[in-house]
């Protein structure tokens, strides 16, 4: 069964370069300034956050989804800077099956530097053997090359691809869904 327990006091993490801390209000200029970058948004398929309530209502959501055992989204920090740099969530949690879907973003500047490897490998690692997840699932679009490679990199398997199945910004996308199951992950 998925570990519910971690919806009791949420889990902080810690890497050798990074922190990883419960998203919170406080965080929206950040979120905002991260998600309203033309190179992070392009492959995301979802609206860029062009004001700070946009990114308000967008850590609202994300705290509602946590409350109501969800969701777990975390805040990437860099420890020798203390600064904002990136987010990580698990979401779309299909509890009976032990799955969730994840989702992330980075700062460019911070870009082929290991630092989402590292976030992936620890956060991944606690999907498994804290939050009992037996699978992992990505949903990415299939012209963004480097979450491909990242997601690869990780041991992910592609699963699927789907053909115009995502309606966004009056386009029909397509979708490539990659996952990655416990008996796979390797850190």
């Amino acid at each position: 069964m998925i570990n519910d327990s971690v919806f009791d006091k949420f889990p902080n993490l810690e890497t050798e370069r990074l922190i990883f801390r419960q998203l919170v209000m406080e965080d929206a200029s950040e979120i905002q300034f991260i998600r309203s970058n033309e190179e992070v948004m392009r492959f995301l398929d979802n609206d860029n956050h062009l004001t700070l309530e946009v990114s308000q209502k967008f850590i609202s959501t994300n705290l509602e989804s946590y409350l109501a055992h969800n969701g777990l989204h975390w805040v990437i920090i860099e420890k020798s800077s203390n600064h904002l740099i990136g987010d990580f969530a698990f979401w779309k949690l299909d509890k009976k099956n032990h799955r969730a879907e994840i989702g992330y973003t980075l700062k460019p500047q911070f870009w082929g530097q290991g630092f989402m490897f590292e976030s992936m490998s620890a956060l991944i690692n606690f999907g498994f053997k804290e939050f009992n997840l037996h699978s992992i699932e990505a949903n990415i679009n299939p012209a963004n090359e480097n979450s491909r490679k990242l997601l690869v990199k990780m041991g992910f398997k592609k699963e699927a691809y789907f053909r115009e199945n995502y309606f966004y910004n009056g386009t029909y996308l397509d979708s490539e869904i990659y996952s990655l199951l416990e008996s796979d992950f390797n850190k």
